[in-house]
């Protein structure tokens, strides 16, 4: 299966910065045999649609993992562009992660993060810390791995 991992970071994305929450991302993906593209995009949510809607409408990839802009503030644009392009919105995958994470740091709460399915594609924003947002990927993969076994059959 194919997946893309993008870190949503205007200063990162002007600054040709790599990221290494998406490096830890891609890493983990990997190591359970997808293969994987990792960008980075600017904290803009028309961008940020436009990229998740291409990549799920050319079937190009199964699987997108966006990382950062999942807050309150208003550059925080990744669950917006989600909602935007999602076909069907996919709640219980936010709700796990932020059950999952409640016990690390209340600041959860005012974590936006949401996942959604376009056409075969599964959609899901993750926070921007690498060790949470690794540990939140890790938590959730095996029932994404098996939606697309489904979805993709």
């Amino acid at each position: 299966m194919k997946a893309a991992v993008f870190t949503i970071n205007t200063r990162a994305y002007e600054q040709k910065k790599s990221s290494k929450t998406g490096a830890a991302l891609k890493t983990t993906l990997e190591q359970i045999g997808f293969e994987v593209k990792e960008g980075v995009l600017p904290e803009d949510k028309t961008v940020v649609a436009a990229v998740m809607k291409q990549l799920a409408d050319s079937e190009a990839v199964q699987l997108i993992i966006t990382t950062g802009a999942v807050g309150y503030l208003k550059k925080d644009c990744a669950p917006d562009a989600l909602m935007e392009v999602a076909d069907r919105l996919l709640p219980g995958i936010p709700e796990a992660i932020r059950a999952y994470n409640i016990r690390y740091t209340k600041k959860v709460i005012l974590d936006r993060g949401t996942a959604g399915i376009r056409n075969k594609t599964i959609i899901v924003n993750l926070h921007e810390g690498q060790k949470s947002a690794k540990e939140s990927l890790e938590y959730i993969i095996m029932e994404l791995v098996q939606a697309l076994e489904t979805m993709n059959a």
